[in-house]
Order: C-alpha cells, then sequence, then structure tokens
C-alpha cells in the first residue's frame, strides 16, 4: 500500500505526515489491519526496539474534584461509585508505588483530583517525591496535579520529580464540549509551563468520547507541535453516573488505527498505552504492542486494570522485553537542545520537513445494526467497567 509506505519512510526520518495522510490511516478496513500495524511497527521498532516501558499509578487524591470533565469519574456532580479519599501520606504512597517499582516499573506517576495543587499541595507532593526517591533511587517520578500556578513547576522539578503530566485530551474545537470549567489554552499552558522548569512534559489524548476522525487528528498534531516526550492515548471508560456514560464508540480495530496514527504523526516520543486498554482492546492488547512502547502497569486511577502478571506474561508471550531502569527510553537526539520535532520552524537535517503539508457497571447490548460506514458497532456486552476497591475493605492503591 504506497499510503503506508509513504509513512514508514516519513517516520523513520522524523517527518510529520499531512492531515489528509493522518485521516487516511484512520479510515482503512479492517482487511488492511495487520499491515497498518506491521508497518507502524517499522516506525516503533527503529526507535525504541522491542522495549517496553511500564508505568505505575498512584492516586494521592481521589474523587471530590471541582471540575466539570464530562469523561471523568471524579467530576463535580459525579454520581460513580469510586473511592474518595483525601491526600495520602508521603509513606502511604512510597509504600504504593514500592508496589509497582516491585512489578518492573520504571516510572511512578503521582496523580491529584482537583483543579490545580496549592502551594501546600506541593510541598505534599514534594515530600512524596523525596520519600519514593529515597527509596527507590533510579526511579522517575511524574506529576499530575492539574493546572499550574507560575513557579510550581520549579518547585516540584527542585523535589526531584522528572516529568509532568498533562493531557489535552481532545481538539481545541470540540474542547468546550466536554469541559467548561477551563479552557483548552490553560492546559496548553500548564504544559508549557513544565517544559520551561526543565521537566519532561507528558500530554496524550483521550479516544472514544463521540469525536469526529477530524477531531482526533487535530489534538495528535497539536500534540506534535507541543513536542511532549511521552503521549499517553487513553480510550474513554464509560463510566456510569457520568455524563459520557453512553459513548460506547470504539471497536478493537479502531484503536489499534489510533495508535498507529499517533505513531506516525509522533514517531520518536514514548507512546504510551494508557487508561481502557483492557475494556477497548481486549484479546488485541498484544498487537498493540507494535505500535506504543510504554504501558501502565496494574490498575489506573478509579478502574481496576489488568493484573499486572497479566501484563507482563503480555509483553514476554509477544515477543517484547521490559525496559531495564538503566536504559534511556527516548532517543539519543531528543535529549539534545531543539532534539525534538514539534516546534522547529521550517525543517532541520534530520528531521526532513517537520511542519510538512499541514495546513461500571456492566454494559447494555449494543445494536447489533453496523455503523452507517459498514464498520461494526462497539460491542458494550463483551466489556464491564470495574471500579477499583468500590465495595471492598481494599485500602487506596491496594
Amino acid at each position: 500500500m504506497d499510503l503506508l509506505n509513504t509513512l514508514v519512510d516519513k517516520g523513520l526520518r522524523r517527518e510529520l505526515p499531512t492531515r489528509e495522510e493522518a485521516l487516511a490511516v484512520l479510515a482503512t478496513s479492517d482487511d488492511d489491519l495487520l499491515e497498518v500495524v506491521a508497518a507502524a511497527g517499522k516506525v516503533r521498532r527503529q526507535w525504541f526496539g522491542r522495549r517496553v516501558k511500564l508505568n505505575y499509578l498512584v492516586n494521592l487524591k481521589s474523587g471530590l474534584c471541582p471540575e466539570d470533565c464530562s469523561y471523568c469519574s471524579q467530576r463535580l456532580g459525579s454520581k460513580a461509585g469510586i473511592l474518595k479519599y483525601t491526600w495520602l501520606k508521603p509513606d502511604e504512597a512510597s509504600k504504593a508505588a514500592a508496589a509497582g517499582v516491585a512489578g518492573g516499573a520504571k516510572r511512578v506517576c503521582l496523580v491529584a483530583s482537583g483543579r490545580g495543587p496549592t502551594d501546600r499541595d506541593v510541598d505534599r507532593v514534594s515530600e512524596t517525591i523525596e520519600a519514593i526517591k529515597e527509596r527507590h533511587e533510579g526511579v522517575e517520578v511524574c506529576a499530575c496535579l492539574g493546572l499550574l500556578s507560575d513557579g510550581q513547576a520549579d518547585r516540584l522539578r527542585s523535589a526531584g520529580a522528572d516529568a509532568y503530566n498533562h493531557n489535552l485530551n481532545t481538539s481545541e474545537g470540540t474542547y468546550g464540549d466536554i469541559t467548561t470549567t477551563h479552557t483548552y489554552a490553560d492546559r496548553v499552558e500548564t504544559v508549557q509551563q513544565a517544559q520551561a522548569a526543565g521537566l519532561s512534559a507528558c500530554s496524550g489524548l483521550i479516544a472514544g468520547m463521540g469525536e469526529s476522525e477530524a477531531d482526533l487528528v487535530d489534538v495528535v498534531f497539536s500534540l506534535r507541535e507541543l513536542d511532549p516526550d511521552s503521549v499517553p492515548v487513553n480510550f474513554l471508560i464509560p463510566f456510569e453516573g457520568t455524563p459520557l456514560a453512553k459513548e460506547w464508540n470504539l471497536t478493537p480495530q479502531r484503536c489499534l488505527r489510533i495508535l498507529a496514527m499517533v505513531r506516525f504523526v509522533c514517531p520518536d516520543v514514548e507512546v504510551r498505552l494508557a487508561g481502557g486498554r483492557e475494556v477497548h482492546l481486549r484479546s488485541l492488547q498484544p498487537l498493540a504492542l507494535h505500535l506504543v512502547n510504554s504501558i501502565f502497569l496494574g490498575d489506573y486511577l478509579t478502574s481496576e486494570g489488568q493484573a499486572g502478571q497479566a501484563d507482563l506474561d503480555m509483553i514476554a508471550d509477544a515477543g517484547f522485553e521490559v525496559e531495564g531502569a538503566g536504559t534511556a527510553t527516548l532517543p539519543a537526539h531528543r535529549a539534545q537542545p531543539g532534539g525534538g520535532c514539534g516546534s522547529h520552524d521550517g525543517g532541520c537535517a534530520p528531521c526532513g520537513d517537520a511542519h510538512g503539508e499541514a495546513g461500571e457497571a456492566t454494559a447494555s447490548e449494543a445494536s447489533e445494526e453496523a455503523t452507517a460506514s459498514g464498520v461494526p458497532a462497539a460491542r458494550t456486552d463483551l466489556v464491564a467497567v470495574r471500579r477499583r476497591g468500590a465495595g471492598t475493605d481494599l485500602a487506596p492503591n491496594a
């Protein structure tokens, strides 16, 4: 297929595809799916070999968020039956992180619900970072605390944080349909603050919220321009009790096409398979390893993930290997000043033309009818969203 040959060539040169090419990847048929995966897999192997980086989430503060993000079980007014608790103490968070590190996690992601941290919150997280680093000297720590105020990114960096996560989630054009309590520009600004402080930026998206294919391409192209080091790709987990509870728009095949498109647009960044992979990819998860080079190990913030040992078995069975603590995740050129591809004005020797031509609960049964495009509808009868710890005596992050 000429399209795939072109995209492989561009990916190996770190050259941005055109919007039309990115849309064409999303429009490929299920009959061509293995060819799409194989092509994007060549780009993945060029920059990351067969390594898979493991990341582990520690939910420092759960629920009771004042923001109205429609996809989130912790949102203002959420009726989802999730665990709710205030800040974990540094020693509690450090013990929780130890479980992930013991399973092979190279990065610990510290997440707290809320609009953004107060200065006291930054002090709490700084103490937690120090406690984790004291116990696990080589582990990477990424903070995800919401919108940052002036100076907070620098304080986190001084405390030992390696990275900061703040996702764009969806395209700028549709962002107001998902969230009204903050703006798309607020999110971009926070990522830029993290970068300015010397933190490795992590920013990604959520697919399956009812967005169009053009919206998906828009947000991924925006991420390319923002140039984070890692791009998590989440697939909506439609929690009952949230406005998007009925949005079952994803099939395993569509998820793989989305991941392939992200890899072609962001060839040399850490593409992370994040929330919702078990719900939507199901038995095709191993194929996704040919597209991504990073996954979360175990549970997510408010929903259960695949058992950690099952993740490790899946990686080994698919012919991949867990990335060791002593191995650099990113290609060497991204560690150099200006080494990323997203923000160049014009082209550069290693990148080619960097801008190209870019101008919980068991679900009810899905409709048996195919969509207008002929693609089978998502099968919601095959999945159940499992709430982490709900209805049990499990402690947070157990």
